[in-house]
């Protein structure tokens, strides 16, 4: 597999995680049973890098910042391997 193949999976893959993060930081605003599975499905995803970053990252307050910072450290990842593709 060429190195273009794998960057593009890799990008596809941090795009997906980015659109789970942004879903996930909505549903937050609504009131969403965890017994949901899409609620289970996003959270399941996004549980990987939220909760490193949320041991981590401080609140603002009542607010949770560590989506926001990982969907920059993904799009920091994400030009770093265009670049070197």
């Amino acid at each position: 597999m060429d190195s273009h193949r794998i960057v593009s999976i890799l990008s596809n893959l941090i795009f997906v995680l980015t659109i789970a993060i942004l879903i996930r930081s909505l549903m937050s605003w609504f009131p969403v049973s965890p017994q949901n599975p899409i609620y289970q499905v996003i959270y399941g995803i996004t549980d990987l890098i939220i909760k490193p970053l949320q041991r981590v990252v401080p609140r603002l307050g009542m607010i949770d910042i560590s989506p926001m910072v990982a969907m920059i450290i993904l799009l920091v990842i994400s030009r770093v391997l265009q670049q070197y593709a």
